[in-house]
């Protein structure tokens, strides 16, 4: 599932952490989507099954790719908004009320570069699941990694990880 349109909510922690739960609803029912969309040995003729293997893991990649700039954005976002609120309490020491605003904003910027290694583990079990468990590993030579030309027998392949590191809030 995309990110909304419109944009995302990230000053309130709960509701980025709610449009996250409803973005990782094809990772929560990964198995479900494999049993669904990929068939049986007694359907493989009436289906074709590297088709809707093809159209799970490029739904997968959109997903983890989305929930990631959404991330990626929001700690982006936080970590503006406590850089801005420090250079304020070197101004003004004395100020309690932006205090507590920039320990606020802090701890939400933690909770939010935590989500990166949620993420993180959401992903990796989605593709050992997918690639455990999913037909498309019966299917031989369905080779759609990324510029993967070659005839192996597996299937489709998770991306190889190349993570980011968390923003810091300097």
């Amino acid at each position: 599932m995309a990110a909304p349109s419109g944009g995302v909510n990230c000053e309130e922690f709960a509701e980025f952490q709610e449009l996250l739960k409803v973005m990782r609803t094809i990772d929560d029912r990964i198995v479900h989507e494999l049993n669904t969309t990929v068939p049986t040995a007694s359907f493989a003729g009436k289906i074709d099954a590297s088709q809707t293997c093809k159209q799970l893991y490029e739904s997968l990649m959109e997903a983890h790719a989305s929930r990631d700039r959404v991330i990626k954005n929001c700690i982006a976002q936080t970590s503006s908004v406590v850089k801005h609120l420090r250079e304020e309490r070197e101004k003004n020491l004395d100020d309690l009320t932006l205090l507590k605003q920039l320990r606020k904003e802090q701890t939400k910027l933690k909770w939010m570069q935590s989500e990166l290694n949620v993420e993180e583990v959401v992903n990796d079990r989605s593709w050992k699941v997918y690639s455990n468990l999913g037909s498309c590993r019966e299917l031989g030579g369905t080779e759609l990694a990324k510029g993967n030309q070659g005839g192996s027998k597996e299937c489709l392949r998770a991306p190889k990880k190349t993570r980011d590191p968390p923003f810091t809030s300097n």
